[in-house]
């Protein structure tokens, strides 16, 4: 079929020419009688399905969300609009070729036919008095912008500028994230050799904030032309992350790249007092684009907002006293560019050869990718658009009117061979050339240890995998432990209690319970010391960057470098250690198991106040990355956002699961049934045969 031999299927009564089935879980498999028409299926099905949660990101990345979900949203919608990510995405759809067009417009009109009676299903919107519209063109691009804008870390450089200037420039990097940290997925790609089958398996994890409904739709899109399974991102046609053909099947994490610069910026009126000038590279004060919008909020005064862009791009904080007016520049709004036309490429493919070419498009994010393909062919690369330009823009703000930190195009993205297996969790690896900090290498390690200990694997193997709750980075901490002195009865016992635990985050365990009382000690100590009393203030500016700004968290997830770095000399880690391990003997009572007080805290738009959520194995820094904050929540809002095994040899041996279920509205029978599984690193089949799904009747 030609992709643009349809140009609409708005006017052709598309719901006739494409059917819906489920599985036992509740997973839509679509199958219609062409591309475009399967694109308006998906996008009905997904408006049905989880229409509250599209029309929160449609609103969200539109910065129009506290219309409905009042005041507390204003801090993303002001961000937003001030770094311009609906129009970005209206600029990107302009710039699609026809074909592409034609079939995200074919998934929006499908949104737009689906959406009434997805409300209809949901009571947030009576609950809230939200009303859908009709979505534009280009929604689906907004959402994407909007989901990944802070993937890269940007607003750590904002982080980076604080440490320089309260600890000096050779401090920026002290609080680096190859000690733990929250960022990252993992991947695994085993080749056939290694295989019970002979034929590859791809699994792996991608880990985000836990959102309820789910950020994952496990779904299944067949049409003469192609037959694919996967998890898509709701309010995206096709499957762009992870998916199976048949024949070829591919799986991404991120990457850590830096690809987008924070550039401080001298304004100044403009000569008459009429609008606003910057200075330029070259010397020059450049003419400023300026407007004002209004956020409207439910039950609060409309606030209006002004909207700054230079010719680095929009300016996203304004305090010029502090030297810190700054403009995000980040390549979607440069290149004009997400790189959307790879999805319905990667529909297409049938080898990894057409995975690669198709990747050789993308833009944003910036991921490693695995693909594996029934022909013997495995492909370990990176894909994205990284800008060249100077090292310093990759750690902090840098200057505007300096020509020394302009972009210079763009990187080259690397590939490597696949020799015994390849492991993608984050850490320094193939990606290295690109980025500035990365997760620590723990999680990568403990993959590959577990996947050499056998010559044959099986997709239904890869959950003992998904479930290990080693955590390689207590070691650090306590390795401290043997050489304290002068401890209380109650700290010796402790100390003996802490060197023999196995160090597993298991969901049963006491020790491991202990074991996060005493880091949480630890870590707060360390926080209060005066040597960081430079950084112990609340955050200033955006609130939308205050997460990345605290210094609490950074101690947490930095504990391992910050307990040997000769950066703080005046720092007494043996002391703090000793005096964690003393408060936490004193405080402690009963033994509790890990999983009472780790306990999944997912977001929610608009929250239920009934839900009870699941206690958790794992840690933040273990392959069952269940994310706490260290020192200040044992609590876990980031975590697997879902799991999948993805089998070369028989496509219906895969695997996966997602944390909550296919249905987005609350209180269905598909909306929360996978949890209690998905909670054990359990996955549920991947279903192929058609004779084993119910067709749905059309409504």
């Amino acid at each position: 079929m030609l992709w643009g031999r349809v140009s609409s299927v708005s006017s052709a009564n598309p719901s006739d020419d494409y059917a819906v089935y489920r599985d036992d879980w509740g997973v839509p498999h679509l199958r219609a009688s062409d591309a475009l028409r399967l694109s308006h299926a998906q996008g009905r099905v997904t408006a049905r399905d989880r229409a509250w949660q599209l029309e929160v990101e449609r609103h969200r990345a539109q910065g129009s969300s506290a219309a409905f979900l009042g005041a507390d949203a204003v801090t993303w919608d002001r961000f937003a609009r001030q770094s311009r990510l609906d129009d970005t995405a209206r600029r990107c759809h302009e710039a699609l070729d026809p074909q592409t067009a034609a079939w995200v417009r074919a998934y929006v009109d499908g949104v737009n036919e689906g959406l009434a009676e997805g409300a209809l299903r949901d009571e947030r919107f009576a609950r809230t008095g939200h009303v859908p519209t009709p979505w534009e063109p280009w929604v689906p691009l907004s959402i994407w912008i909007a989901t990944h804008i802070l993937f890269a870390g940007f607003a750590t450089k904002l982080w980076r500028e604080r440490v320089g200037r309260a600890l000096g420039d050779e401090a920026v990097t002290l609080f680096a994230t190859d000690g733990p940290g929250t960022a990252g997925s993992n991947g695994w790609l085993v080749p056939g050799d290694r295989t019970a089958t002979g034929a590859a398996i791809i699994a792996g994890d991608p880990h985000r904030f836990i959102e309820d409904p789910g950020v994952y739709q496990q779904i299944r899109l067949s049409c003469p032309e192609f037959d694919v399974l996967g998890l898509a991102v709701p309010g995206i046609p096709g499957l762009g992350h992870f998916g199976h053909t048949g024949g070829v099947a591919w799986a991404i994490t991120n990457a850590m790249a830096d690809y987008q610069d924070l550039y401080v910026e001298r304004l100044r009126p403009a000569p008459g007092g009429d609008g606003v000038e910057a200075l330029g590279p070259d010397g020059a004060w450049e003419p400023v684009h300026r407007h004002t919008e209004t956020i409207s909020v439910a039950g609060g005064d409309p606030v209006e907002v002004e909207v700054l862009e230079t010719a680095r791009g929009p300016v996203i904080t304004r305090e010029e006293s502090a030297d810190l007016t700054l403009s995000l520049r980040y390549p979607p709004r440069v290149r004009r560019d997400l790189g959307f036309a790879v999805l319905p490429a990667l529909l297409r493919a049938r080898t990894v050869a057409d995975v690669d070419r198709a990747l050789d498009g993308w833009a944003e994010p910036v991921n490693v990718v695995h693909a594996a393909d029934t022909e013997g062919g495995l492909l370990h690369r990176v894909a994205g658009a990284v800008p060249l330009r100077d090292p310093a823009n990759r750690l902090r703000p840098v200057p505007a009117w300096d020509a020394r930190y302009a972009w210079r195009g763009w990187a080259e993205t690397p590939a490597e061979p696949v020799r015994d297996f390849a492991v993608m969790a984050n850490a320094r690896g193939i990606a290295t050339p690109l980025g500035v900090e990365f997760a620590p290498p723990h999680r990568a390690d403990r993959i590959r240890e577990l996947l050499s200990g056998s010559t044959g694997w099986s997709a239904k193997a890869m959950a003992d995998v998904h479930a290990d709750t080693r955590l390689a980075s207590a070691a650090p901490l306590l390795d401290l432990l043997p050489a304290l002195a002068d401890l209380s009865p109650a700290g010796e016992a402790l100390r003996a209690r802490l060197l023999a635990w196995d160090r597993h985050m298991a969901a049963d365990s006491t020790d491991a319970t202990v074991f996060a009382a005493f880091r949480t000690a630890t870590v707060r100590g360390i926080a209060a010391d005066p040597a960081l009393a430079g950084l112990a203030d609340a955050p200033t500016g955006p609130e939308v960057f205050h997460p990345w700004l605290y210094l609490l968290p950074r101690v947490g997830y930095a504990l391992e470098g910050l307990l040997a770095t000769p950066l703080l000399p005046a720092l007494d880690r043996v002391a703090h250690v000793r005096a964690a391990l003393e408060e936490t003997a004193a405080a402690q009572g009963a033994d509790t198991p890990w999983s009472q007080v780790h306990r999944l805290v997912p977001w929610s738009a608009l929250p239920d106040p009934d839900a009870r959520w699941p206690g958790l194995g794992g840690d933040h820094d273990c392959v069952n990355a269940t994310s706490s904050v260290p020192g200040f929540t044992d609590l876990t809002a980031r975590a697997s956002a879902a799991r999948y095994a993805w089998d070369l040899a028989r496509r219906e041996d895969s695997l996966w699961a997602v944390p909550l279920g296919a249905d987005g509205v609350t209180g269905s029978t598909h909306h929360r049934d996978q949890l209690a599984l998905w909670a054990r690193c359990e996955l549920v089949p991947v279903v192929t045969d058609w004779a084993r799904l119910t067709k749905e009747t059309p409504a």
